[in-house]
């Protein structure tokens, strides 16, 4: 599905998503990966919901933004809630969807001119 037709200036947007994939201004991924309006990490070494711990969420915590939307994949699944203690310790909310959602979310947010961050796992 096509998600926003032109991408903000010097802004990452999400342009499209579908099963087993992720555009960022026209850029396909069929990886997961961490996207904010200035950020880009497309080596976010989360290959499914089951390989989420500490260590891949902790440096999230570490960029700034707004809110911190969680992509769990093609279903909502909830992570443990130690994991989020790192975003609760620097004030950070979380919401956690389907990386659809999170994709369409993402969008709305930064149209709004907001800071989110968007960790996408792509399965």
């Amino acid at each position: 599905m096509k998600l926003h037709p032109d991408s903000a200036r010097g802004q990452y947007s999400i342009t499209a998503c579908g099963d087993g994939h992720v555009e960022i201004n026209g850029r396909r991924f069929t990886h997961s990966l961490v996207v904010g309006p200035r950020h880009l990490d497309e080596n976010w070494p989360v290959a499914g919901f089951d390989a989420l711990d500490a260590a891949s969420l902790k440096p999230l915590a570490a960029i700034p933004c707004d809110v911190v939307l969680l992509g769990t994949g093609r279903r909502q699944h909830f992570p443990a809630p130690a994991l989020l203690q790192p975003f609760m310790a620097a004030r950070i909310g979380v919401e956690v969807m389907d990386t659809a959602a999170a994709c369409r979310t993402y969008n709305i947010l930064i149209g709004e001119g907001r800071a989110p961050l968007a960790a996408l796992i792509i399965e």
